[in-house]
Order: C-alpha cells, then structure tokens, then sequence
C-alpha cells in the first residue's frame, strides 16, 4: 500500500529577475515500510523534495498525499499537528535544543503534543540506540553520532510512520555514519517505518531497497518506480 505519494510537485525559487525550477514536475509513491535513499549532485533539489514530502515546505504547485489526504489542503495548525503525529525527521545538523538534555530532547515531541510518554517504548528505543548512559547530558556533551542517536530517538519517540532523513549521515566519520545508517534501518524494519532518506554518499544509498535518482529538479532514475494512482485533490 502507498503510504505517501506526490504528483505533479513542482517548486520555482524568484531569485532577483530569474526563476530556479528547483523541482520540476516529479510524480512519485512510496511504500509503507519502505527504504528508499534519494541521491543527486547538489542543487539538483533533494533536499527541497524531502522538506515538501514531509510538510516543512510549500510546493508552487502539486500534490502530495498521506494516506490519501492532501497535505496541502490542511491549515498550518492541522499540518503541524499531522508533521508531530506521522512524520520524523533526521537532520544532518542535529537540530537538539542545547539547553535541554538528552532526554528532555527525545521526550519533546511527545510533550508537545500533550501526550503521556509511552515509557516502555521510550526505554526501548534508547537501549537500541546505546544512550542509556548520556540521557542527562546537554547535546555540547555528546559527540556527534551521540547527538544523531539522540536526534533519531527523538523522531521516533511519537511512533511515526515515516522517518525523513536530510544527510543524516553526513557530519559523521565513516564508521559511525554506518553505526546510524544500521540504526535507522533497523527502525523501519522492526517498527514498520518508511524511510526517506537524502545522501550523497553512494555507499549510504546503495544500502536501501530502492534509489531514486534526481538531477536539475527531476527525476532521472527510480530502481522502485511505483505506478501513482490519481487522486482527487
């Protein structure tokens, strides 16, 4: 079943008296529980398809569909509330509050949204992820495949059905980037989590199911082209 899908997305930037066509006209679907690593060259609009799939950003015009809803027909409110439910994100800067602790970070989102944190799953995820021993440290006291731990544990802490991953690999030395790329695999296979993942390193990529391949906004290659259904916006 296609748990997310987008047709016809496309996103122009006005810069001074010309326009970018940063995503050209891109019609694609994803499984649920699915790996899927989007690669190009940079400026090619990965990281824009990624932010628009997920909700961060507008598209010009297009589409994108969770289970069947349009994302943007919802108001900001709605769609804030549906990006802290469904969706987590994975950032290669880590994005962590530094005043707050480990802990205080991967319970975040899960306080936002009022609810009761699910201890037993919480316990779970950072066993997983080997932070039993860092929970009260501030970020400034981790290192960096510390913080992406915490930050993975964090945009998993709500249960989502989909992980976004901007680079999340890529402020990491080569073994430790694997250590993370391990992890969030092994979160969408044990919890059924579709994996969107943005990389530049072929390495990184060539460990998920499916690589879609964009240059200069559009899509050029898909090992895992899934027929889009048309849906009634």
């Amino acid at each position: 079943m296609q748990i997310l899908q987008c047709q016809n997305l496309c996103k122009d930037y006005t810069i001074g008296e010309n326009i970018v066509h940063a995503i050209r006209d891109i019609s694609i679907g994803f499984e649920q529980g699915e790996i899927c690593a989007v690669r190009g060259p940079s400026g090619s609009g990965k990281s824009t398809l990624l932010h628009m799939l997920g909700g961060l950003e507008y598209p010009t015009s297009g589409n994108v569909f969770y289970q069947n809803e349009d994302l943007y027909a919802y108001n900001d409110n709605q769609l804030s509330i549906l990006r802290r439910r469904r969706f987590g994100f994975v950032f290669q800067a880590y994005n962590l509050v530094q005043e707050l602790t480990a802990y205080e970070n991967i319970l975040l989102p899960v306080l936002l949204d009022k609810k009761k944190p699910d201890k037993k799953y919480l316990t779970m995820l950072i066993e997983i992820l080997g932070l039993e021993h860092r929970l009260d440290h501030l970020p400034s006291a981790l290192s960096g495949g510390q913080q992406q731990r915490v930050a993975i544990a964090r945009a998993l802490a709500n249960k989502p059905a989909i992980l976004f991953a901007d680079e999340p690999t890529g402020n990491l030395d080569g073994k430790t980037g694997r250590e993370v790329l391990s992890l969030l695999k092994y979160a969408s296979k044990e919890m059924g989590v579709t994996l969107i993942m943005v990389t530049h390193d072929l390495h990184i990529a060539e460990q998920a199911e499916r690589i879609i391949l964009l240059e200069d906004g559009s899509v050029t290659d898909d090992s895992g082209r899934r027929e889009v259904q048309q849906i009634e916006s």
